[in-house]
């Protein structure tokens, strides 16, 4: 893996086939794809709303406001196609038990089963361990199997704890060592 600093500041993580880079403005509509696609069990907040919100302008602010990202959610750039298909990356959580981060990540549809969220995770995991954290957590929708299938390729494990939601279902906990 490759680290480089883009002109803004930014740092980019490379892998093989992907880049994880800081969002850019003209990306909005991808990120809006990205929660018009999600599943209906996903809680309301985290959908487009019955307004059409967000928007692709609201979208475009958020990313305009910003910082650049240092534990963030960086865009998933597919190398070969130039194209963004979703992020991957650390966000602080209050709710961890140790006050370290959780990996969170989200791919468009049409390239699931191709092993993207796995290569740009190890990426993610690498520079959580060589920026001194100890573990990461995550969690995912129990329903959610293939995420949970990429946890486990991750080397993360269920802890046990779960967030139960009487219409979303069971929210699973997951650590890992790092």
């Amino acid at each position: 893996m490759a680290d480089d600093v883009t002109p803004g500041g930014g740092i980019v993580l490379g892998t093989p086939r992907l880049l994880l880079r800081p969002w850019r403005v003209t990306e909005a509509a991808v990120q809006r794809e990205l929660w018009a696609e999600r599943d209906p069990r996903v809680p309301p907040h985290r959908r487009i709303d019955a307004d059409g919100r967000p928007t692709v302008a609201e979208i475009e602010e958020s990313i305009r406001l910003s910082p650049v990202w240092s534990t963030g959610l960086p865009a998933i750039e597919r190398r070969s196609a130039h194209d963004v298909v979703g992020y991957c990356g650390l966000i602080d959580s209050e709710e961890t038990p140790d006050g370290e981060p959780e990996l969170a990540f989200e791919l468009l549809r049409r390239v699931w089963g191709r092993g993207y969220a796995t290569e740009a995770g190890l990426a993610i995991l690498e520079r959580a361990r060589s920026s001194g954290h100890r573990r990461l957590w995550a969690t995912v929708w129990g329903w959610n199997v293939a995420s949970c299938r990429v946890l486990d390729k991750l080397g993360f494990v269920e802890t046990g704890r779960r967030e139960a939601h009487v219409v979303h279902g069971a929210n699973l906990v997951f650590s890992r060592r790092l």
